[in-house]
């Protein structure tokens, strides 16, 4: 993949930017931006992105819609939960390091089947016997540490599953780590409403996203 040249935009720059878009489509006011064929023909060169968002795959969640982004604006990378791993890194890795975006967001969302899973496990000890065990293991960590903190409602979980992903992105990825102190990227701990469509943000670092939720 060859890229354009870096973004201009500041973390916190960038994060205004999509969660601005974020409120045009959640109320009804999308502008669609980036989606015709100059775009297409701009992006045969490169890409530069202003965002890396890790995302739960769910359907409901489709990503550029949601922030009212287009073609090249955010560089994604979706799992079930969202969950952590060695690809995924390597894809935050890319993002950050090779296209220099300035913000990484972790994004969850309400009603997440991954998170709903892990807490019955917890509770019942009904642990899938499939390839899903591998979400309730790297989710479960999550809900444990909010019930430690006192949180007991499915929506405390979610915030605390994006919170905890996005910390754990900087204890295991020095370089990213070292761009936020610097201040050259700012992380974004975030979770999606289906019902109104909203983002609402959980937690910032080296940015500022208002109170937090935690």
């Amino acid at each position: 993949m060859e890229t354009e040249n870096p973004s201009t935009l500041t973390p916190q720059q960038a994060w205004d930017q999509l969660i601005a878009g974020n409120r045009r489509f959640a109320s009804g006011t999308s502008s669609h931006p980036h989606l015709d064929e100059a775009r297409r023909s701009q992006l045969t060169g490169g890409q530069n992105p202003s965002a890396v968002i890790i995302a739960c795959s769910d359907s409901r969640v489709p990503v550029e819609l949601i922030f009212d982004a287009g073609l090249g604006d955010v560089f994604v990378v979706r799992t079930a939960g969202p969950i952590l791993g060695e690809s995924v890194m390597g894809s935050i890795s890319f993002a950050v390091n090779a296209l220099e975006v300035p913000l990484v967001i972790v994004l969850s969302h309400e009603s997440c089947g991954a998170v709903a899973a892990s807490v019955n496990a917890l509770e019942a000890g009904s642990i899938p016997d499939d390839h899903r065990r591998v979400l309730v293991e790297r989710v479960s960590p999550s809900i444990l540490m909010a019930r430690a903190e006192g949180k007991k409602e499915v929506f405390e979980f979610e915030r605390r599953h994006a919170a905890e992903v996005a910390s754990q992105l900087m204890q295991r990825m020095p370089r990213l780590r070292s761009k936020v102190t610097s201040g050259e990227v700012g992380v974004v701990a975030a979770r999606y409403l289906l019902e109104d469509g909203l983002v609402e943000a959980v937690a910032g670092h080296g940015i500022d996203v208002g109170p937090e939720l935690l």
